[in-house]
């Protein structure tokens, strides 16, 4: 059978209040947090986890936004999730992760904002088509990739942060 390596989990609620209040500048709708679902596979054959969007949000092409999923995730040493969008809306709209491919390791579980999975997104669209999300409409995929590393790997430095936190 498949290995399982990982269990994603809600942030904790003033976690997700906060996150919230900074990204937006606005506290969270009444409810958000207990409608938040955990990502999961919508067939026994799909590789990726899909995430729901926590709000409505409507982009023009070039606009981008970040959105607090609630989610954080524990991982077993040795694997990764990598993030993707959901391959319709890449199609579609061009679709882009800012920076590419989402690398959630497994020492950000631990971090000071609790692992908390931002995702930003931009609507690339080479024709102006604006790109509509609803609250609850899943739009990026995360694969859980194993990893190796070198023979000589001698890495010991703790991540206290999110985005770049061990290399700034």
């Amino acid at each position: 059978g498949m290995k399982r390596i990982a269990r994603f989990e809600k942030v904790s609620r003033s976690r997700f209040e906060e996150d919230w209040l900074d990204t937006f500048g606005e506290r969270a709708p009444e409810g958000l947090y207990d409608r938040l679902m955990l990502p999961v596979r919508a067939t026994g054959g799909s590789a990726g986890y899909d995430f729901k969007c926590t709000r409505d949000v409507c982009l023009e092409p070039g606009e981008t936004v970040s959105i607090p999923t609630g989610i954080r995730v524990w991982i077993e040493e040795g694997w990764v999730l990598q993030l993707f969008p959901r391959s319709g809306l890449g199609v579609r709209y061009r679709m882009q992760l800012n920076n590419s491919v989402g690398i959630i390791d497994s020492d950000y579980y631990g971090s000071r904002n609790e692992g908390h999975i931002f995702i930003k997104i931009t609507n690339d669209s080479k024709e102006g088509k604006a790109l509509a999300l609803r609250e609850g409409d899943g739009f990026v995929q995360g694969v859980f990739v194993e990893y190796g590393i070198t023979l000589d790997d001698e890495a010991s430095a703790r991540r206290d942060g999110g985005f770049g936190s061990t290399s700034k």
